[in-house]
This record gives structure tokens, C-alpha cells and sequence, in this order.
């Protein structure tokens, strides 16, 4: 009989996988990439004002300029430090969204291993630009909206100014178009996040879809 995982002995609640797909590339430079990084740490803050959402959302942040890489991987809010995030390269979208899905995967096995119950994951992605990895943006877009239409994620589509909408259009499911966001409210968007995740996690596991909070806080209006 293989013994648990020390992580979930010591914190053996239910979890909330989110997953978010930050893009790091160039063209983030400046206030973007301030302002995201100061909605991470407001999504700390907020999630951490309960006690049991701070124990049952994990995160883990993959982030795609340069090269793609596993900024944090899955660890729950308690725990999460928020890494300063820096900017470099290009936008290797479809790559970044693979990685995202692929290491989400991974926890999957991991809690079912360990006889732990899970929440719909969700999966964030947030882009200023278009994909610079040539096609594979449209097999990743194939494999959110299966993995979308078999309940299996809730993915969201995060578009800062200057995104390609039409490919994101493409990118995100059918039920839910990209959202625009409005001059950088990442830390609203954040709270929004935070907020939506904490009524996740305190409802029963493998319950319907909760009424999520409006987003009219941080998106541009129209979207």
C-alpha cells in the first residue's frame, strides 16, 4: 500500500487547481507586466482572507516569452510565494497552453493517487500578442475545447491590448469568448479571480457551475 504524500497528510482538504498562462514576452515590458505582477500578489492576499480557500486552491503559473517555463508549480495559496515576473522573447502561445495543460494533467494523477478530490480545474490565459510558434496554437485550441466540452476545465481567455483577438476567438471556447481587459486592471481582475475560486471551493465537489461574480470591474466595455 503506497503511503500519501506528505503534502496531503498535512493539508488533507479537497483541491481547486487553477492554472495561469501568463505571457512574459517583450512586448509585456513596462506597465504591463507591474501591473500583472501586482494582481498576483493581490490574489494571494484575497484568497488568503479564507482560511479554507487558502487551503484548497492550488496554483501553478507557467510563463511564456523567451521559452516556456514552470514559473511555480502547483502549490497551494497558503504556501505560494508570488514570483516577480520579467519580461523577454516572443509569444510561443500554443506551446505555453500545452505546458499548462500537460502539468495539470500531472496533478490529476498525483490527487488521484493520493485519494484526493478535486474541483473543476481552471486554466487563465492571459496574452498581449499573437502566437509566434507557428501553427500549434490550433492543436492546443483542439485540446481545450475537448478537454472544455467534457467538463473536464473551465478555461478563460484574458486578452490585454494589443492581442491577436481574432486567433483568441479561436483559442477559447465556444461558451466563453476571450475577455478584454480594460487599462491593465489586472489587481481587479485578480480579486475577481480570487473571489470566483473561493465560492469554487467551498461548494461540493463535482457540483454545478457556480454563478460567477460580473466582470464589469475589469473588462473593457462591449466584451
Amino acid at each position: 500500500m503506497s503511503l500519501l504524500k506528505p503534502e496531503f497528510v498535512d493539508n488533507p482538504e479537497n483541491r481547486c487547481p487553477v492554472v495561469l498562462i501568463l505571457d512574459t514576452s517583450a512586448s509585456m515590458e513596462g506597465d504591463p507586466i507591474d501591473s500583472l505582477n501586482q494582481g498576483l500578489a493581490e490574489f494571494k492576499f484575497d484568497v488568503e482572507q479564507d482560511e479554507l480557500a487558502a487551503l484548497r486552491v492550488e496554483l501553478c503559473i507557467i510563463g511564456f516569452g523567451r521559452e516556456v517555463d514552470v514559473l511555480q508549480p502547483f502549490i497551494t495559496v497558503d504556501d505560494f510565494t508570488p514570483p516577480v515576473l520579467v519580461t523577454a522573447g516572443k509569444t510561443p502561445l500554443g506551446s505555453a497552453i500545452d505546458r499548462g495543460l500537460d502539468a495539470l494533467e500531472e496533478r490529476k494523477k498525483i490527487y488521484k493517487a493520493n485519494g484526493v478530490q478535486y474541483y473543476r480545474p481552471w486554466v487563465f490565459l492571459v496574452t498581449d500578442g499573437a502566437p509566434t510558434d507557428g501553427e500549434k496554437w490550433k492543436d492546443a485550441a483542439a485540446r481545450v475545447s475537448y478537454l472544455e466540452a467534457n467538463k473536464r476545465i473551465s478555461f478563460f481567455t484574458i486578452a490585454v491590448e494589443g492581442a491577436d483577438m481574432e486567433i483568441l476567438e479561436r483559442v477559447a471556447p465556444i461558451s466563453r469568448p476571450p475577455i478584454q481587459l480594460q487599462d491593465l486592471k489586472f489587481k481587479e481582475l485578480f480579486r475577481w479571480l480570487s473571489s470566483s475560486v473561493r465560492r469554487v471551493s467551498t461548494n461540493r465537489v463535482g457540483g454545478d457551475m457556480i454563478e460567477l461574480p460580473s466582470v464589469s470591474g475589469w473588462a473593457a466595455t462591449g466584451t
